[in-house]
């Protein structure tokens, strides 16, 4: 695998100091501090790994422009996934062991995560997840390394189940990918509008196409000859695409049917469909860039724009914020020892575009808030849909206790 180097925006090697002798020494701390990423680079989910390294790009060009961390630069070394967990491994022990990261962040699949996340205390560096969703990692398969800067699949499906119970809905289905994801989506949602709706019907008959299907057409049939009244619509990224464009071409969304897409609100998403994304329909997002008014969003927005021409996915802002989390850490550590940021980062609250964010110190779950919103008109500058009816949901409402998540340290 390849080490990149997010091009202009690195600052190189700080100068080594030529002594008397004519040696040449490189102090320790005149050398970068390393942030080791593992994304998805390639194949259908390939433009998410693309925008969340457009956001470590953007956060590392702004603190070397301002001083760096400890007086030392950033720099960063980026692997793929492949959305293989048993390459997440080896790329994650290649960032440590080879390219000798001080930190590690990333993961786009809940099924990468639930392999990586057991391998992470061996390494001894932190590592902070800004997309992955499932409840494990900061649940039953929980440790003093890991940390998740991103809302996970039981806060935004407790958001979900709000949603769904006001409307008049009563018979539920699922359309998502056979994996950890798209069952455990349908499982917290199930149990939560259950509770808050009990006469609902829950139907037995659903669709998990695989991660990476071409062919949605079968699923999109057998929902749309049910007597489905409600549709949680989990698939993402190219899949998502793929999705919306043949149901599209089918009448599915014709049909008189509540549609939730639980991250249809991603702009990697809206980018690549434009007007093909149906109005109306419910869409979640992790953070919704134009949602929070506060002047770190509001600089972040707009630099990711002057310098991408497309305003940021959740998954940009997660690593950009993660970038700007690990700063912090090491700002009050004082270094960059792995074991020390680990501490430092259990119970931690910083600044972010989307808010203040807290790792809670029970489970290291990040304390922020699903957004969810209807579909709108298309944006007049940025062609993708806009979000009407916004609604961002107070993340202490919607968070299960530490003792629910199974979390032991």
């Amino acid at each position: 695998m390849t080490k990149l180097k997010p091009g202009k925006l690195v600052t190189s090697l700080a100068a080594a100091t030529l002594l008397s002798t004519g040696a040449i020494q490189v102090s320790a701390d005149e050398h970068p501090i390393k942030l080791g990423a593992i994304y998805i680079l390639s194949g259908s989910a390939a433009t998410y790994g693309q925008f969340a390294q457009r956001g470590i790009d953007l956060a590392i060009s702004e603190i070397n422009g301002n001083g760096g961390v400890l007086g030392r630069d950033l720099e960063l070394a980026i692997e793929d996934s492949q959305g293989k967990a048993a390459v997440a491994i080896q790329a994650a022990r290649k960032l440590v062991y080879e390219d000798e990261v001080d930190v590690l962040m990333g993961l786009d699949s809940s099924g990468v995560a639930q392999g990586l996340v057991p391998t992470i205390p061996e390494l001894q560096k932190p590592l902070i997840i800004t997309h992955a969703a499932t409840p494990d990692v900061t649940g039953n398969l929980c440790n003093a390394f890991t940390f998740r800067i991103s809302t996970n699949v039981a806060q935004n499906m407790n958001a979900a189940a709000q949603i769904a119970a006001e409307s008049d809905a009563n018979r539920w289905t699922t359309i998502g990918p056979d994996y950890a994801f798209g069952h455990q989506s349908w499982e917290f949602f199930g149990n939560a509008l259950k509770d808050l709706k009990p006469d609902v019907e829950l139907m037995e008959d659903t669709a998990f196409p695989r991660f990476g299907a071409e062919d949605f057409t079968p699923f999109i049939n057998g929902v749309m000859d049910s007597d489905a009244e409600g549709v949680l619509i989990s698939l993402w990224g190219g899949d998502l695409v793929n999705f919306v464009r043949q149901a599209t071409n089918l009448g599915f969304f014709e049909k008189d049917l509540e549609l939730m897409f639980t991250v249809g609100a991603a702009t990697e998403v809206l980018t690549a469909l434009e007007d093909r994304m149906p109005e109306g329909v419910w869409l979640a997002t992790r953070y919704w860039y134009d949602a929070y008014d506060n002047e770190i969003n509001k600089n972040f927005v707009k630099a990711y724009i002057d310098a991408y021409g497309n305003p940021p996915s959740y998954n940009a802002e997660g690593a950009y914020a993660a970038v700007y989390a690990y700063k912090k850490a090491m700002e009050t550590t004082g270094n960059t020892d792995g074991p020390a940021l680990a501490k430092t980062l259990k119970g931690m609250s910083f600044d972010a575009p989307n808010g203040k964010v807290t790792f809670r110190a029970g489970d290291h779950q990040a304390m922020v808030s699903p957004n969810w919103g209807r579909s709108g008109p298309m944006h007049p500058e940025h062609g993708i849909r806009t979000l009407e009816d916004l609604r961002i949901f107070d993340a202490e409402k919607v968070s299960r206790t530490v003792a629910e998540t199974g979390c032991t340290f």
